[in-house]
Order: structure tokens, then C-alpha cells, then sequence
């Protein structure tokens, strides 16, 4: 059993036509392969499309996909009706399939050419991640929510039933939104608006209807559509990138590290591990190609190397004697590592690939260009063949693949006319006797009963690790949610932190409060902004409020124009206590306005965080200093004034 379904604890089934013919009556020989134990039967075409949906198997796998369906809109209708968790694989290739036989024979699967032989061909192979899988259809899957009902009349008024089913369909859309968020969905969305609400509203989603948690339904006033989007027309994608065949250098100890070479010399990969066992190396190096030859930097060959060598069936290289330091860093002086154990095994990976150098060009100078050069350079290697050969079998193995020849028959004598009768005889039999025991099987009640039970068990089995898996997800969605949960409790102890000390200048500022001690009363709130600047005046009206008769204080006073003392008068604040000079432009416009202003250094303010209070007996000290100070000034402008006029009456004055 492969790792891709183990990994999903499944099934894969394998289909080849039994009798019949896909535009009718057709009947199919099936085979389920669990990596372990082999099921088969024959079943209808529509007992297939039952078992398809109950079993719900990792893959469905076929030498030829119009043996499920005579042609591409047949197909595409076959694919939209398979489970989402299942894919169609043509185990022979794709636009132009291979035989069964010969792909069986290169992966080493036991072939037959009777369709229960070929079924189960198919699965093996499809188990093994040989093929291609075929799609009709995208990962973008369409989600549209729309009226369940026409809009006319519906017992109500007309423009209220219509504003009703409006209304649902938005709510509806609000719902399956807010779903697709929660699953981290990526989507976009188009909406038609109409009296009341929405007509319809479509979901472009980056997902496989499995993965979406939304599911097409019809309740009321609203139905909910889902369809994958489709191809232009049938794709093909191979289960595994393909696996050129490549050279390996290996060195063994504590940390074990791993070079992968092309046939051409070039570095493919290479790696180090001090925890990684023999299996995950393995696994490293299978991922990335198929080993002809194995290398070690030493002579004789490390066992653990050996093992590896074994294990891929290849050939192996060591040098004459052990390959000295200088010698190594030289030979891989032009490639990147990242320690000495990286560079020992890749300097053995590349010294195989120099002394097999010219034996490889040989090779690819006699392979024409349509057979596949890694292969045949893999056998005359491994397996110490010449070229020539290699080529005869693989030419021998196409023409036995190929089911039909050409020749004239010679005349059989009666011997041979005798001995093809009965093998004639001996095939129905063999066929008849086959017959009976796929009757006798399908019709046993008890085995039939046992296989249910079964298959009970397993879809428990996958039901139990899909509920462990969804636990660990939702525990890990437990912890994030506590810890925003902590946060937010910190906001709130901050906020209400904030809260209590506002109720303190609330109450300083209502003074008639009966629960106000004597040595408040003669406190006033003092709001502070940190600039003169309409950004810092705005941010203290947000911070708390700044209203008709507040004492503000301007920490900063300096810098403002007359746009920005405007600001401040309009407020209309009681006084205004200053830190630095104002400039003469907010100085004027603020004695124009009444507003009066003193130096904070005259009244002791006292401040708790944003907060600050004052003695109310020192401000109305303050604004009675300003109103002396007003009337000196408006007394000095006056002065002002009267020379300035008579200053003017002078010189318009005609001289005697």
C-alpha cells in the first residue's frame, strides 16, 4: 500500500469492462484494493455508481476512461456525479494511453487479459501513483444564493412579499459569507440588488465543494446552488512528477548526509540529518529520483551504503582508495553545502558520475530519441548489459504488447487443429467455471452480509480519525480564542481603569453633588491639550469632551495660526491656562473673542494621567489678572487710536 492511501485510509477501485457496451447495457468487472486484501465482483453500471458513492474510494482507476462513458460530455456528466473525495485515473497515460501490458510489466504488476485480471491491474497501479488523473473541472467552485420562489403575488401585497423574499435572500447571503470567512475561504462575490434586499448573489470560491461548508438547498424563500467551474475541456495531471534516474552519493555515521547527481553531472539536491533514520533517507532520495548508482567516498563500501545499494537495486562505485579531503573540496569546490558530511557525499556522487562519463555518452549516442535514455542507461548499468540488447527486449516487449499482426497463417495439421480445439474447450470451461463462482459469490447472502459489516467498520474507522482530527483543530481554536479572550479582559480592566478616574472629573465638574467632600469643592477639572494645534484639539474633544465654560490648559502653546485659535474660541472656554507665548495672531484673536488667557505657571495643576485638577479659586484669580490686563490693553489701543487720528487729521491739514 502506498503512502498517498495509507495516509488517507482507503480504497481504490479498479474498472475494466466486463460485457456489454458503454452506449447501453454494460457491465463491469471491479475490483477494490486496500493495499492489502484484494475485493471483486461484477457489477451494473448503476450498482457501480452506489458503491462509488457509499465506499467514496481515493481513486477510480481505469486503462481507459471511455470504457465509463462513450464520449467528453458523457465523461464530464460521469465526473460531476463522482464523490469529491474521489479521482478518475487512466493508469495508461493521457491523450494517447500506453497498453495495459507493457505499463504493468515496467512497474512489475501481475497482468492478465481477462477484464477481472485488468481491473485489478488498474488498481495496483493507480495504488502505486501510475497514471494520470483526469479532470473536467477547476478548483473554483460557484455558491449562488437566490430566490426559492417567483416574486407575485403571495397573499400579501405585492411589494411586501417581494420586499420579504428580497430581504431573505440577503440575510441568507450575510449567513453564507460569514461561513466562507470562517473557514478562511478565499472568494469573491457579485451581487444584484433589488426592492427590499437581494435578487441573487453569486460566490466565486477558491475551493472543492468538500472544502466549502455550505451545501445546496431549497428552503422557503431562498435556494442555494453550488457548481464546479469547468475546463474548456478534459485536463490531465499526472499523481507524482515523473522520477528521472540519477546517481547517489552516500555518507554514513552519526549525521548521515546525501547527494543526488543527474545523468548529465549536474547537482540535483543534497542533505544531512542527525535524527533521520535509514527509511527517511530513503524516502529523501526516492521523492527525488530513481538510483542507478550508488557512491561512497571510501573503499570498501560502508555497509550502511551497501544497504541503500541493495535496496535500490543499483549498481555501486567506490573509489581505489579512500578519497582524500583535498581532493574532495576540490571536486565540489563549484557547488554549495553546508558541512563535511554534505561535501563527502557529494564529491563520491560526483566522482561515480566522472568515471561513468564516457560509458553514458556511449549510451545516449546508440538510444534513439524516442526510448527513454535513463532506462536503458539504468539496465546496461545495473545490470551489466549492452545497449543492443536492451533495445531488442524493449522493441520484443512493444511488438508482444501490440494486439494486432500482421502475417499470412500457415495451414495447421491435425495434431495442432486437435490442440487448439481443446484449449478452445479448456478456455470456456475456465470461463464457464469462472462464471459459476462469481454467481455462487454474488449470490452467498452471508459473505454479502460479512462484506457490509466490513465496510461499516472501515467508514467508522474514517469517521473516528476525521472527529480526531476535527478535535485537535477545534482545541487549537480553543487556545487561540482563550488567549484573545485574556486580551480583551486586559482591555477591559484598562478601560474601566480609564472609567473610574473620568467619573472623578465628571463629579469635580458638577460640584452640587452632595458626595463631593469639602476639599473638592474648590477643585475644577482642567482639560489638557498637549498642542496648539487643531490635530491636538480634535483628539482631546475625542478624549473627553471639550464644552462651553471648560478651563483648558495648552501644554504647548506656541505655533498656532488664527485658523487654530478660531478652533479654540469656538469651544467658548472659561480660560485658557498656557505653557510658552502665543503667537500675535492667536493672541489677537482670542482678546477679540473675550476668551481670557493666562500663564499656567499662575495656578497649580495637578494631573493624574490624562486627567488634571485646579484650584478654582486660582483660575478665577487668573481671569480677573487677564480682565486688569484686558482693560490696560484695550485702554493702550485706545491711546492708540486717538493719536493715530489725530496723527492723520494733522497731516491732512492744509498748512497757512
Amino acid at each position: 500500500m502506498n503512502a498517498r492511501t495509507r495516509a488517507l485510509d482507503a480504497v481504490v477501485f479498479g474498472v475494466d469492462v466486463q460485457s456489454g457496451d458503454v452506449r447501453g447495457d454494460v457491465s463491469y468487472a471491479l475490483v477494490a484494493f486496500d493495499g492489502e486484501s484484494i475485493d471483486r465482483d461484477v457489477v451494473s453500471r448503476r450498482k457501480l455508481h452506489r458503491l462509488l458513492d457509499r465506499e467514496e474510494p481515493a481513486m477510480l482507476a481505469t486503462d481507459n476512461m471511455y470504457e465509463l462513458a462513450e464520449d467528453k460530455d458523457a465523461l464530464v456528466h460521469f465526473l460531476r456525479g463522482l464523490p469529491d473525495e474521489t479521482t478518475l485515473v487512466q493508469v495508461t497515460g493521457a491523450e494517447q494511453p500506453e497498453p495495459l501490458s507493457r505499463v504493468a510489466s515496467r512497474h512489475g504488476v501481475p497482468y492478465g487479459k481477462k477484464p477481472m485480471k485488468e481491473a485489478e491491474a488498474a488498481a495496483r497501479l493507480a495504488a502505486m501513483n501510475v497514471g494520470q488523473e483526469v479532470s473536467a473541472f477547476t478548483n473554483t467552485t460557484r455558491v449562488k444564493v437566490a430566490r426559492g420562489r417567483s416574486t407575485g403575488k403571495g397573499g400579501w401585497s405585492e411589494d411586501r412579499y417581494t420586499r420579504r423574499i428580497h430581504g431573505s435572500v440577503r440575510k441568507r447571503t450575510r449567513e453564507v459569507e460569514d461561513e466562507l470567512d470562517a473557514a478562511s475561504l478565499a472568494y469573491e462575490r457579485d451581487v444584484t440588488e433589488k426592492y427590499g434586499g437581494f435578487a441573487n448573489a453569486v460566490f466565486e470560491v477558491e475551493g472543492r465543494p468538500s472544502d466549502i461548508p455550505v451545501s445546496t438547498e431549497r428552503s422557503g424563500d431562498v435556494r442555494i446552488e453550488i457548481e464546479r467551474e469547468r475546463r474548456d475541456g478534459i485536463e490531465f495531471q499526472p499523481l507524482v512528477e515523473r522520477r528521472d534516474h540519477v546517481l547517489v552519493g552516500i555518507d554514513p555515521g552519526t549525521t548521515t548526509a546525501a547527494a543526488v547527481v543527474g545523468l548529465d553531472g549536474s547537482v540535483l539536491d543534497v542533505m544531512s540529518t542527525r535524527t533521520g533514520d535509514t527509511a527517511d533517507v530513503t524516502e529523501w532520495l526516492i521523492e527525488r529520483g530513481r538510483p542507478i548508482i550508488v557512491a561512497a567516498d571510501v573503499t570498501p563500501m560502508p555497509e550502511t551504503v551497501e544497504g541503500f545499494r541493495r535496496s535500490f537495486e543499483a549498481a555501486g562505485w567506490t573509489p581505489d582508495r579512500d578519497l582524500p579531503v583535498d581532493e574532495k573540496k576540490h571536486r565540489a569546490r563549484e557547488e554549495s553545502y553546508d558541512d563535511d558530511h554534505q561535501r563527502d557525499a557529494l564529491a563520491a556522487a560526483l566522482f561515480a558520475y566522472d568515471a561513468h562519463e564516457d560509458q553514458f555518452d556511449r549510451i545516449a549516442q546508440k538510444v534513439p530519441p524516442q526510448e527513454d535514455f535513463g532506462a536503458v542507461t539504468a539496465r546496461v548499468v545495473s545490470d551489466e548489459e549492452s545497449v543492443e540488447s536492451v533495445l531488442r527486449d524493449i522493441q520484443t516487449e512493444e511488438a508482444e504488447s501490440e494486439e494486432e499482426t500482421e502475417h499470412t497463417p500457415r495451414e495447421l495439421s491435425a495434431e495442432e487443429k486437435q490442440i487448439k480445439r481443446l484449449k478452445a474447450r479448456v478456455d470456456r470451461l475456465e470461463s464457464h467455471a469462472e462464471t459459476l463462482k462469481e454467481t455462487i459469490s454474488r449470490k452467498d447472502e452471508r459473505i454479502d452480509e460479512y462484506e457490509q459489516e466490513l465496510t461499516a467498520k472501515r467508514q467508522e474507522a474514517r469517521r473516528e480519525a476525521r472527529e480526531r482530527r476535527e478535535v485537535t483543530r477545534l482545541e487549537r481554536e480553543n487556545e487561540r480564542l482563550e488567549r484573545e479572550l485574556d486580551e480583551e479582559r486586559e482591555r477591559v480592566d484598562e478601560l474601566e481603569d480609564k472609567l473610574d478616574r473620568l467619573k472623578a472629573l465628571w463629579k469635580l465638574d458638577h460640584s452640587n453633588f452632595a458626595d463631593v467632600s469639602e476639599e473638592q469643592r474648590d477643585l475644577v477639572p482642567v482639560k489638557v491639550v498637549e498642542q496648539f494645534t487643531t490635530g491636538a484639539i480634535e483628539h482631546a474633544d475625542e478624549q473627553y469632551g471639550l464644552a462651553e465654560g471648560d478651563v483648558i490648559y495648552l501644554r504647548d502653546a506656541s505655533g498656532a495660526g488664527r485658523s487654530t485659535a478660531q478652533k479654540l474660541a469656538d469651544v467658548n472656554p472659561k480660560v485658557v491656562l498656557k505653557d510658552g507665548g502665543l503667537s500675535e495672531m492667536a493672541d489677537d484673536l482670542l482678546f477679540e473673542q473675550d476668551i481670557p488667557v493666562g500663564p499656567a505657571d499662575d495656578v497649580a495643576i495637578q494631573e493624574i494621567d490624562e486627567l488634571a485638577v485646579a484650584r478654582e479659586s486660582e483660575v478665577e484669580a487668573a481671569i480677573e489678572d487677564w480682565h486688569d490686563r484686558a482693560e490696560q490693553r484695550a485702554k493702550q489701543q485706545n491711546e492708540q487710536m486717538v493719536d493715530r487720528l489725530i496723527s492723520e487729521h494733522r497731516a491732512d491739514r492744509p498748512s497757512n
